[in-house]
């Protein structure tokens, strides 16, 4: 049967792990894989996860099943965290391996339930079309970013939506846009519900970022905004970033309805779905989130480490940005982005020069991660972009 197979080639993006770790050059500088990293270049554990890590060590008394759907609890305290108070919405969720096994339940819903179409922004997360097309749905796009310019194309993505049929869905992302980081205003966000009421689409909601890009209420109004306004939606989580559990694959999808039992129907199928893939999530990285957000000084000193993180991307965007000076058309864009990612206009070539000569790694597309750079390294970082 193996005779049969060929050999796939390595996701570019990952495969840049192993190639930064066997450099030997000390001033190495890792733009890649979308962790975050503080200025000593760690991937830090949340002070309240170690914290939460410890009450479970000594409280947990069983490693049995929890429930096919997930720990309820950690479920309603996580919506809580990005549904908000909106007692006009309808919710019912399931726990799942990481966002993107949330990402791929949704695809797989949205399927079952005969929708065949699903509207992709671009650029987007690479593996989002990944996903969507391994569960046999059909992938549209539209514009959402112009990377020469560093402006986001909402005029031209809401032409492409009209065209969308009634039923359709359309990938949004909540917040901090993977790999732009161009933010959507409170305007764009309202003109984007309209055409989606309008058109009559299922929006699935990408939270990955939470408390990156203008803190965690402000991360969350424009999705707010959207779940109240339509009668149906999908709203995947990731706790990988929020809440540094990049390797405790912690996630939920929820889904949004005009009423209980439509949602609760969602779940249930939902339910059956993961039966026949992962069958049960795992529970650890939940058991964290749902220690930490049900104790106030647990979740207290999480938003404010938080927080601190948001304000060093902040403060790396501006110095960066500042910095690069006029290398591009639009540079000052960068400064003002949200989130770990930008978009930077580089071709292939001058991506492998800067590997090769300076030891600076990033995918080939140019997208940067703002959190590999460390502000003492911003001015020389800067320096090398500018000689290509």
């Amino acid at each position: 049967m193996f005779d049969r197979l060929t050999r796939q080639p390595d996701d570019p993006l990952l495969a840049l792990i192993g190639i930064f770790k066997a450099d030997p050059r000390p001033d190495k500088v890792d733009l890649g894989v979308g962790v975050y990293r503080d200025e000593a270049g760690h991937s830090p554990i949340f002070r309240a996860v170690k914290a939460a890590e410890r009450i479970i060590w000594e409280s947990q008394d069983s490693k049995s099943y929890v429930a096919p759907e997930g720990d309820q609890r950690f479920l309603d305290l996580l919506w809580s965290l990005v549904g908000g108070p909106a007692p006009s919405v309808h919710a019912a969720g399931v726990q799942t391996p990481g966002g993107s096994g949330a990402l791929r339940l949704a695809a797989d819903l949205i399927r079952q339930a005969g929708t065949g179409k699903i509207w992709l922004g671009l650029p987007s997360w690479p593996n989002h079309a990944g996903i969507f097309a391994a569960a046999g749905l059909e992938v549209e796009t539209y514009p959402y970013f112009d990377v020469p310019s560093q402006t986001l194309q909402l005029d031209s993505m809401l032409d492409a939506l009209r065209r969308a049929q009634p039923g359709d869905a359309v990938l949004i992302h909540a917040c901090c846009h993977n790999p732009s980081g161009a933010p959507l205003s409170a305007d764009d966000w309202t003109r984007i519900t309209a055409m989606i009421t309008a058109r009559g689409l299922v929006p699935l909601i990408d939270s990955a970022y939470q408390g990156f890009g203008a803190g965690l209420d402000g991360d969350a109004a424009g999705l707010r905004m959207l779940i109240a306004a339509v009668p149906e939606a999908l709203v995947a989580v990731s706790c990988s970033k929020s809440f540094g559990l990049y390797r405790e694959r912690t996630g939920a999808l929820y889904a949004v309805a005009a009423s209980q039992a439509a949602a609760d129907t969602a779940r249930s199928n939902l339910v059956a779905i993961a039966r026949t893939s992962y069958s049960m999530p795992p529970d650890h990285g939940s058991a964290i989130v749902k220690t930490i957000l049900g104790s106030p000084d647990l979740r207290r000193d999480w938003s404010e480490e938080l927080e601190s993180m948001r304000l060093r991307l902040a403060t790396l965007r501006r110095a960066f940005a500042e910095a690069l000076g006029g290398r591009w058309s639009n540079t000052v864009a960068i400064g003002v982005q949200e989130g770990m990612f930008s978009l930077l206009p580089l071709t292939p070539s001058e991506v492998l020069t800067l590997r090769e000569k300076s030891g600076v790694y990033m995918p080939t597309s140019g997208r940067i991660n703002v959190a590999g750079l460390k502000l003492s390294d911003v001015t020389r970082v800067a320096g090398l972009f500018k000689s290509l």
